[in-house]
C-alpha cells in the first residue's frame, strides 16, 4: 500500500487565474476573425471608425475620447462579433479602475445656478404687442374712411367749375431691403457662446456640453450636416474627426487646420475667438 498523493493529484489544474484570460481587444479580435470578418465590416456595422476599432483590439483606449465613450465601443464591438459585452465590460472596468465617479459642478456653476439670471426683453410679445397696435390702427383707419365718405355723400354737390383733385402725397417709395450677407448669416448674441459645426468635409463623431456639463448632442454628424449650440457661457466640444469639420464660433470661421481623423476636446466662451 503506497502513501502519497494519488495519480489524479498529478494531473495539471487547468489555469483559470486573471493572467490566462485575454485581454478585451484580444478577445474582440479573436471574436471577429471567428465569425470572419473585417476590421472595415466591423465599423460598417457599428459605425465606429476603423482607427478606433484597431486601437481597441490593441486594447488602446485613448481615440475613444473617455471612458463612458470606451464602454459604449466595447458593448457595439461585442455585439457585432456576436459576445457578451458584460464580461468585456467588467474586465475592462477593473483594467481602468471602475465606473468613473460623476465630476460634481464647480462652486462658480453652483453660484451662477442660486443667483437669477438676467433675462434679456422678452421679444416674443413685444412683436405680439406691436402686432395688435397695428391692427387695431388698421381697423380704425378704415372705419374713419368709411364714416368720412358717408359724410362727404351726404354734403353740397360741387359745381362744374369746381374740380376736386387730390393732393399729391409726399410719400417715398420704399427702400429694397439688403441681401443679407454671410456675416448676417453668421452673427450670433454677444451676451451667449454659439459654436456652429458642420460636417464639411466627410462625416465625424461629436460630443457637446453645455457649461453644466449638460450633453446637447452625442452622435454622428454626416458629410453636409450641421450642428448649432448655444449657452449662455461656453460650449465644450469632442471632435472624432476634427479633419472633417468646420465651425463657426460667435459668428467667426475658425481657420485651426485639424488633421483628418484627430480627436480634438475644444472649449469656446463668449469671447472666442480671442482678437488678433
Amino acid at each position: 500500500m503506497s502513501i502519497g498523493n494519488s495519480p489524479e493529484d498529478e494531473r495539471p489544474f487547468e489555469d483559470v487565474s486573471e493572467e490566462a484570460r485575454p485581454s478585451v481587444g484580444r478577445a474582440l479580435q479573436q471574436a471577429r476573425i471567428a465569425a470572419g470578418m473585417t476590421v472595415e465590416d466591423v465599423s460598417s456595422a457599428t459605425r465606429v471608425r476603423t482607427a478606433i476599432v484597431r486601437a481597441i483590439e490593441d486594447d488602446d483606449f485613448t481615440p475613444c475620447g473617455g471612458d463612458v465613450y470606451a464602454r459604449g465601443h466595447i458593448r457595439s464591438l461585442a455585439k457585432a462579433v456576436r459576445l457578451d459585452p458584460a464580461p468585456l465590460l467588467e474586465q475592462y472596468e477593473a483594467v481602468s479602475g471602475g465606473r468613473p465617479a460623476p465630476t460634481p459642478a464647480a462652486p462658480m456653476f453652483e453660484a451662477e445656478r442660486i443667483r437669477p439670471e438676467r433675462r434679456g426683453p422678452n421679444w416674443t410679445a413685444a412683436m405680439v404687442a406691436a402686432i395688435v397696435v397695428v391692427v387695431g390702427f388698421v381697423g380704425f383707419t378704415a372705419f374713419k374712411d368709411g364714416d368720412t365718405g358717408a359724410r362727404v355723400a351726404e354734403g353740397p354737390t360741387p359745381t362744374a367749375g369746381e374740380t376736386s383733385s387730390p393732393k399729391p402725397k409726399n410719400s417715398k417709395p420704399a427702400e429694397p431691403k439688403p441681401e443679407p450677407s454671410d456675416s448676417a448669416i453668421a452673427a450670433a448674441p454677444q451676451d451667449k457662446v454659439t459654436v456652429q459645426v458642420s460636417a464639411a468635409n466627410g462625416r465625424s463623431w461629436i460630443s457637446a456640453k453645455d457649461h453644466s456639463g449638460r450633453m446637447l448632442f452625442d452622435g454622428l454628424l454626416n458629410k453636409g450636416e450641421t450642428k448649432t449650440f448655444q449657452d449662455s457661457t461656453k460650449i465644450n466640444l469632442i471632435l472624432g474627426d476634427a479633419g472633417a469639420i468646420q465651425l463657426y464660433v460667435n459668428g467667426k470661421k475658425i481657420e485651426d487646420q485639424f488633421q483628418p481623423g484627430a480627436v480634438e476636446r475644444l472649449t469656446y466662451t463668449k469671447g472666442d475667438p480671442q482678437a488678433g
